[in-house]
């Protein structure tokens, strides 16, 4: 397989005494070049050409020794460079005798990894991200009611009456809620939002997961204004989905930063505001 990938040569110098100098009368103001490594070029190439051309999963690549022949580039480069895709889940090599590097997609977990790596290198705060969880569920639950189907609403049933039924079990409270959002954006079938959302999951199970939040109250709760999200759902009314999810979450998060201490007000205003929001 060639890919043409040739990365260039450098022109021969030009001898000092072929040309002569003359003296600028201007100042110069130049800003620092920066000469990308040869082995990222090469992994930009790649990279371009497996996500325009379309190759499928398993596809082979060149070898390591075909690389260094079309690109002109040294073997250390060519393999610094399917290293750099292979990090990024485009590429997948093996060692060995009937080895060699082929097309990979990346799925979801790869987001879902990244993100985690960058929620805490950056030290996200917890508002953010139960800020961004109310700006994408709302949307993904007008999406499920419009698009969802039989299957997808008997999971979220299921969810639900196994959620009902654990009252007393704070871990299973906090799992088969997070696993019935889960549901609700799946059904979506928008494939941008169950991404990010399967990324961020699981730092929100981690905000949420507070034993002093949990209450038989708060569960009650929770059961009732799901099963008005999944009323409007099976309906498939759009509109009540997105506004119950978005009064839902709204509240739930009020709640969350709350016992966190995320909120100035430490009064118990918030919570009753919340919950009057919640029953609407």
């Amino acid at each position: 397989m060639h890919f043409g990938l040739a990365c260039g040569k450098r022109p021969k110098r030009r001898s000092e005494n072929a040309f002569v100098r003359e003296e600028s009368t201007l100042p110069l103001d130049l800003a620092t070049v920066v000469v990308p490594k040869a082995s990222d070029v090469l992994a930009a190439k790649l990279r371009e050409l497996i996500l325009s051309s379309g190759l499928a999963e398993g596809t082979p690549l060149p070898t390591e020794r075909e690389l260094v022949t079309q690109s002109g580039l040294s073997r250390t480069s060519v393999r610094e460079a399917l290293r750099v895709l292979e990090t990024e889940g485009l590429v997948l090599t093996k060692a060995g005798r009937g080895g060699g590097s082929q097309v990979r997609r990346p799925g979801r977990e790869s987001i879902s990894r990244s993100f985690e790596l960058f929620v805490r290198s950056h030290g996200v705060r917890s508002e953010a991200l139960l800020e961004a969880r109310e700006a994408i569920e709302p949307a993904a639950a007008r999406l499920a009611a419009i698009h969802r189907t039989d299957d997808d609403l008997a999971e979220m049933t299921r969810i639900h009456r196994q959620l009902d039924a654990v009252s007393d079990d704070v871990g299973a409270h906090v799992r088969l809620n997070l696993e019935w959002h889960r549901a609700v954006v799946r059904a979506s079938r928008n494939e941008l939002m169950i991404a990010f959302f399967e990324a961020i999951a699981d730092a929100v199970h981690d905000v949420t997961e507070s034993h002093s939040l949990f209450s038989r109250e708060m569960h009650r709760e929770v059961v009732r204004v799901h099963g008005r999200v999944l009323a409007a759902i099976a309906d498939q009314d759009a509109d009540a989905a997105f506004r119950r999810m978005q009064r839902h979450l709204g509240a739930y998060s009020a709640l969350v930063k709350k016992a966190t201490g995320g909120m100035a007000n430490g009064s118990g205003t918030t919570r009753r505001k919340a919950a009057a929001r919640s029953k609407r």
